[in-house]
């Protein structure tokens, strides 16, 4: 194969992946394996993925959620209740390398199509479950829900403003995780399938990959065995890591060393602040950040944020305007590093991940109709 050739079908080319699962870790994962090659049969029970309902905006009855996590996938119906359902997705269970779920716990074994009653009869299929808190322990089985593992896994406690309540992360970041660690969790039992010859159980569990996104606070616990709480847009260990205004925007500035602090304040007029004791090393102005940020806000007061932003980043110094989504997906450096996908009767945002030799590939919009395997 040459070089054209193989960045046409993508690192994953040669494996076939039976996704079962509904709305979002699941999908995801599915996505990301098809993005890069995989061939992708997704199976949806007859009154399709609940995601399809999840609007508005709607294109043809589907909603724009559904729209952003099934790409890449040919799609079928099958009651997987009823016998001809199961008969059918054994058949192509016995074709595929990977197979993704995230029904609740016991569902498959009660159609007797669970990982433990299949894999002697399947030994290669690597069967990768989502699901919200693993099959066993205190809350094993448990259905889970993104927000719902945010809160019980202290993500909401360290998310909003210092004096207001917990706050819900903007965005599925939980669901998100979950199924990219069920990504890494397949691609990794792919490589010792190669060695063994074995397929086995990827067990990716929400409240798993909500405790594991607790860094830094986790870190700071073990260490002072201090509760972290909620500190806004500032970071618990780096100041100023803060949203800080300027004369036209707010703009987030990341000066995560004492070289950095340096630039900014020559920058911006206000030198004698690094012979400060309060501000003259990154721990002390961790400890003093309540006095530092009005000092910098009064310097600032006097630039363009969005100017003075670029002229940041060009002498080394982490900062950022805050854009609204529609600004960040029609930056130029977005379309630069091919982040905005187009096909027809399609947009979505492209893969991030970024091969030299086999890139992602985008072969089939979402609702693409298929029931077999190539």
């Amino acid at each position: 194969m040459d070089t054209t050739q193989a960045a046409r079908s993508g690192a994953l080319q040669g494996i076939r992946v039976l996704d079962l699962s509904r709305v979002l870790g699941g999908p995801l994962c599915g996505q990301i394996l098809g993005d890069h090659g995989a061939d992708v049969l997704k199976v949806e029970p007859p009154g399709g993925d609940d995601t399809r309902a999840w609007g508005p905006p709607f294109q043809d009855g589907v909603a724009s959620y559904y729209h952003g996590l099934n790409r890449n996938k040919r799609i079928q119906f099958l009651d997987l209740g009823s016998a001809q359902g199961q008969e059918k997705v054994l058949a192509l269970m016995a074709q595929a390398d990977v197979l993704i779920e995230n029904f609740k716990i016991g569902t498959m074994e009660k159609w007797g199509i669970g990982f433990a009653q299949l894999q002697a009869r399947f030994p290669r299929l690597v069967w990768c479950r989502v699901s919200g808190f693993g099959a066993d322990g205190p809350l094993g089985a448990w259905p889970g829900y993104d927000a719902a593992i945010q809160a019980m896994t202290g993500l909401m406690s360290v998310n909003g403003e210092r004096d207001g309540g917990p706050l819900r992360v903007g965005l599925p970041v939980v669901d998100m995780v979950t199924g990219m660690n069920a990504v890494i969790g397949v691609m990794l039992a792919l490589h010792e399938r190669q060695r063994s010859g074995l397929g086995q159980l990827v067990d990716a569990a929400l409240y798993d990959s909500g405790i594991s996104l607790l860094h830094p606070h986790a870190a700071n616990w073990f260490m002072d065995g201090k509760t972290p709480q909620r500190s806004g847009n500032a970071h618990p260990n780096i100041a100023p890591y803060d949203v800080l205004q300027t004369a036209t925007i707010p703009v987030f500035f990341a000066v995560g060393n004492d070289r950095q602090f340096k630039l900014l304040c020559e920058h911006i007029g206000c030198a004698q602040l690094v012979q400060d004791a309060r501000f003259a090393t990154a721990g002390q102005r961790s400890v003093h950040r309540e006095a530092l940020k009005p000092l910098l806000e009064q310097a600032l007061a006097a630039f363009d944020g969005s100017a003075l932003a670029t002229e940041l980043m060009e002498i080394g110094v982490p900062a950022a305007p805050v854009q609204a989504v529609d600004a960040a997906l029609e930056h130029p450096h977005t379309l630069h590093r091919g982040l905005r996908v187009q096909m027809p009767g399609y947009q979505g945002v492209g893969s991030p991940i970024k091969l030299s030799r086999t890139p992602a590939t985008y072969r089939h919009a979402p609702l693409t109709a298929g029931d077999q395997f190539d």
